[in-house]
């Protein structure tokens, strides 16, 4: 079953969308159901991430930025918050050589000084072993938060400014330039699971004009029929990001 937060247009405006971020809700509900520790939803949860990359380059998409820790999953219990840095250290060790092969960039946003020191020297290498790679770039939101996001990239404005002895100008192009990937086209889909109706911190400033869609499917029963479901519902989407029916 699929649930949609916004009505369907007639006309086909949206196409494929180029960038589309994944807020992966469900791990821990879908543990429970199968009467199993949160910490086997969070191993299948991985194993879906996998699988949804590999659907997403096959089906075009150019940028896929996967929610994978919050600035605010600190506050679960440190048992199961040290299994999911390990996940986490295992996948980007584990994928590298995929990555490579399918000249996958990986690139992160989020707070990397937060993380533990060898959970960031994993991220930053993983990043820079692909930072040439011109295959769909995977953008792992790890230690992300969208406020703490913009709340950064001022405190880059302010610090640059006043080392340049420049007045500071705050405007909608200066945060833009400032955020953790100021490249990166923003997201024209974004996608939750497990049915939750929230934006959970992500992409806060990135998804101002996104279209959202919401699947009730736990994230660890996903899979590339799910994912097609979504970009059939953004190709009925007609977008006008402010402007007149």
């Amino acid at each position: 079953m699929f649930i949609v937060i916004t009505k369907m247009s007639e006309k086909t405006k949206g196409g494929l969308p180029v960038h589309v971020g994944i807020i992966m809700d469900g791990n821990g509900r879908w543990a429970a159901r199968q009467g199993r520790p949160r910490t086997d939803g969070h191993l299948e949860g991985l194993k879906t991430a996998r699988k949804i990359v590999e659907a997403s380059v096959r089906l075009g998409i150019r940028y896929l930025t996967l929610y994978v820790f919050s600035t605010e999953n600190w506050k679960r219990a440190e048992s199961e918050v040290q299994f999911i840095m390990n996940l986490v250290k295992r996948y980007l060790v584990d994928e590298l050589n995929h990555y490579r092969k399918d000249r996958l960039r990986v690139r992160h946003a989020g707070d990397l000084s937060g993380l533990p020191a060898e959970i960031s020297a994993e991220v930053r290498k993983a990043c820079e072993d692909t930072r040439a790679f011109d295959g769909m770039q995977v953008i792992l939101a790890l230690n992300y938060g969208g406020r703490n996001e913009i709340i950064r990239a001022v405190n880059r404005i302010l610090d640059g400014k006043a080392l340049n002895g420049e007045s500071v100008i705050v405007n909608e192009s200066a945060i833009a330039n400032n955020l953790d990937n100021p490249d990166v086209p923003d997201p024209d889909l974004i996608i939750r699971t497990a049915g939750e109706f929230r934006t959970s911190n992500f992409l806060l400033w990135e998804g101002a004009y996104s279209e959202y869609y919401i699947s009730s499917e736990l994230w660890p029963d996903w899979t590339e029929s799910h994912l097609r479901a979504a970009l059939d519902f953004f190709a009925c989407r007609e977008r006008r990001f402010g402007g007149a029916e």
